[in-house]
């Protein structure tokens, strides 16, 4: 009778710690399974921070004033280039009437998406996708971010490009693929992102994503990207084992219960963790975790 009572409690424990990280029991060959797919997944996360048009190829963000904005590699520009990549005087970007217009001065070899060019307009209101200037390894085009409007350099021979062999990350822990509950958002609320320079947007969110970690409740409020929800979220891991202005993940849309799998072995760092050119956005406040996620990519060293 003891034996049965202490099996009982037993399982009554295991159950509950179970039931605590919403994750079902795996064997061995699941788990080993479940850890190559997020390994493969990793794998090409890398390439493609590695990409010629990768993040780890971004090497400048100038904002442009209204009116003239000369660049090139001669320091008294008001856009500077990098020294020896690009003519001292290469041309002009022209900020008006919510347009940018670039002139390229006599002599210099740029081409607009493949073709020479001498005068073009690169962003209007209409623009998706900017279309993009080449020089060398150089490559350049215009963003905007809120009112701002800016020029995104990328350099194909970057340092941190041609030096990168890595990201340190947590082992993949299937405990930590869980399963959450989205809280739809039926006021019509929504929410505030703050970007790493200081601007602030006010984002539509699908609602919140409800999971439970250690018996305890947590939610991280999500935005719609297409076909994926993307969660912005902070931990307590975020300052000494993490970056520390938090990671991202992706998960797919809710089923018709409302049921998401949040997979935090899948937790990236965000662009700005590698370069500080990037405009990332920060999390919102409530996506604050009182908990450590110890999953997913660690911060990173330059040195990787």
């Amino acid at each position: 009778m003891k034996n049965f009572l202490l099996s009982t409690v037993l399982l009554t424990i295991v159950g509950m710690f179970s039931a605590c990280n919403n994750t079902p029991e795996t064997t061995p060959e699941d788990k080993a399974a479940y850890v190559a797919t997020i390994d493969a997944w990793h794998e090409q996360r890398v390439e493609n921070l590695k990409k010629e048009d990768g993040w780890l190829a971004l090497a400048g963000l100038f904002w442009l004033e209204p009116g003239e904005n000369t660049f090139g590699s001669d320091p008294a520009n008001a856009i500077v280039f990098p020294e020896g990549k690009i003519a001292a005087k290469a041309g002009t970007f022209i900020l008006a009437d919510n347009q940018v217009k670039v002139k390229l001065d006599k002599g210099t070899d740029v081409q607009l998406d493949g073709k020479p060019v001498q005068e073009a307009i690169v962003y209007n209101s209409d623009t998706v996708d900017a279309p993009k200037l080449k020089h060398g390894s150089l490559t350049w085009f215009v963003i905007k971010r809120g009112d701002k409007y800016g020029v995104r350099l990328l350099d194909t021979e970057s340092d941190i490009r041609k030096n990168f062999t890595g990201i340190d990350r947590y082992e993949v822990n299937p405990n930590y693929k869980i399963q959450a509950k989205l809280e739809p958002n039926t006021t019509g609320r929504k929410i505030s992102i703050t970007n790493i320079v200081g601007q602030v947007s006010e984002e539509e969110t699908p609602g919140a994503l409800v999971f439970t970690i250690d018996g305890k409740q947590h939610k991280l409020d999500a935005l719609k990207e297409g076909e994926e929800l993307f969660v912005i979220f902070a931990d307590k891991t975020n300052g000494h084992e993490t970056y520390g202005a938090g990671r991202y993940l992706y998960t797919d849309l809710p089923d018709a219960n409302g049921n998401v799998t949040i997979d935090f072995n899948k937790a990236y760092n965000p662009p700005c963790a590698f370069v500080t050119y990037a405009t990332c956005p920060l999390p919102p406040k409530q996506n604050f975790l009182q908990v450590a996620i110890p999953a997913g990519e660690k911060s990173f060293e330059a040195n990787h």
